[in-house]
């Protein structure tokens, strides 16, 4: 009895300590918390506004009037703000045939890229044929041939085709396949369950009915990942437009803004204005496509 006397008051002492410490403990690790979150965020804007300087520095400059382009201090705010830039733009060369012939070629080359890579994904992912790992493997190691190897062979296949100064160089091949999507597809349906496409066969469905119909609703991620690359791939092109097409009418943006540097000078307020025509369509595609876009980085490759 003196004993249980003796620790009644040791042990009601002993739990308030206790909570007090652990409720101390708590709060430091909540100020640590927050505070390592603060310093994230702050690293991230300064990381945004060290990658957003190039794209302001370019809108500043496509306002700017000719004569305050090389002031000095350089001028963040353009005065006065000069809007004659994208009107001259257009008609100084011309603008709107290289937007068009853009257009024209990232939009069939974007089809050609999905169709071809999703049915060449699907065969790699979801068919068993003999020499299936061994192909895998052999189309994953083109991605490490460059492209300048391959640069005249093609160049003279399609002139012997007679495709130079036409769209057909920068189309037709996009209807091949490419290494890249068509391995980042493949990883994705290799998430999807295989008993799926069981299901779908056993009520007698085939197996392009199987892709129509089961996988590509559930791709939309990855097809979209796929879709913002190959736009964002064909838009900016410069080597393959620079080679096939010799017409100015022929002209893609990316080669129609070279037309601004002289032999001598380089009209900057107008390549800037063209430079910003050129980039807002790849902005507005990829705000449309982002959370798509973010899934499938974070869905790909999560199976092997």
């Amino acid at each position: 009895m003196n004993v249980d006397a003796h620790a009644s008051p040791a042990v009601s002492v002993r739990i308030p300590e206790q909570a007090h410490v652990r409720k101390h403990r708590d709060s430091w690790r909540l100020v640590a918390r927050t505070f390592g979150r603060f310093l994230l965020y702050v690293l991230l804007i300064g990381m945004g506004l060290v990658y957003t300087f190039p794209f302001l520095w370019m809108l500043s400059t496509s306002l700017k009037a000719p004569g305050h382009i090389y002031v000095n201090p350089p001028e963040w705010f353009p005065n006065p703000v000069y809007f004659a830039n994208y009107s001259e733009t257009w008609t100084k060369f011309p603008f709107g045939s290289f937007v068009k012939n853009t257009l024209i070629i990232t939009f069939f080359a974007t089809i050609g890229y999905l169709l071809s890579s999703t049915m060449a994904a699907f065969a790699f992912s979801r068919m068993h044929f003999k020499g299936r790992n061994l192909y895998f493997a052999l189309l994953l190691s083109t991605m490490m041939l460059p492209s300048q190897v391959t640069l005249i062979p093609q160049f003279i296949l399609f002139k012997n085709l007679g495709w130079l100064n036409t769209f057909l160089p920068l189309i037709v091949p996009a209807f091949t396949g490419s290494a890249f999507y068509i391995f980042l597809l493949r990883q994705f349906f290799m998430t999807l369950p295989v008993a799926l496409d069981e299901a779908a066969l056993i009520d007698g469905a085939t197996p392009p009915r199987v892709l129509w119909s089961v996988l590509l609703p559930l791709a939309k991620p990855a097809l979209a990942t796929v879709t913002v690359f190959s736009f964002i791939y064909n838009w900016n092109d410069f080597f393959a437009p620079l080679i096939y097409l010799t017409g100015q009418k022929k002209m893609t943006l990316a080669v129609g803004l070279q037309l601004f540097r002289g032999q001598y000078d380089t009209d900057y307020a107008h390549m800037m204005a063209g430079s910003m025509v050129a980039i807002l369509p790849i902005l507005v595609v990829f705000f449309i496509a982002q959370d798509l876009f973010v899934q499938s980085i974070a869905l790909t490759g999560m199976k092997g």
